[in-house]
């Protein structure tokens, strides 16, 4: 099987902030709607939702803050542990080296990995438990 054979769609695009109320407010007026805000180690993190889009905003002292400063997007997959074995044998650049969980995101958590594509952007592949 292919690494694609385990993904369904575009999970999110995360954008890293230093103002989350003000980034949840202006949003919500483009007509997004918050998930709730969720612990994020000593940050904070939200998901908000327009029909197919997600966007992962979270806080950071000092996000970049310019145009083309999305930290990453996020692959939906339906088996995290055949995606990440995949991922090994193509030779793609793991960020982590293993796959991860969260376990204050969603209903039940999540696991993921990330990788480095060829212009240093970050891929994340996302399985919501």
């Amino acid at each position: 099987m292919s690494i694609r054979d385990y993904v369904t769609g575009v999970g999110h695009v995360g954008i890293p902030t230093n103002d989350l109320e003000g980034t949840i407010a202006y949003y919500e007026k483009l007509g997004f709607e918050c998930e709730g805000i969720y612990p994020n180690g000593d940050d904070r993190c939200t998901f908000l939702h327009l029909n197919n889009l997600t966007l992962e905003v979270w806080t950071m002292a000092e996000p970049a803050g310019v145009t083309g400063a999305i930290n990453h997007f996020a692959l939906d997959v339906t088996d995290i542990d055949k995606a990440f074995e995949q991922a090994v044998e193509l030779g793609l650049n793991l960020v982590e080296g293993s796959v991860q969980h969260i376990d204050t995101f969603h209903e039940n958590g999540i696991r993921y990995f990330n990788v480095l594509g060829p212009n240093h952007e970050t891929i994340e592949y996302c399985q919501v438990l």
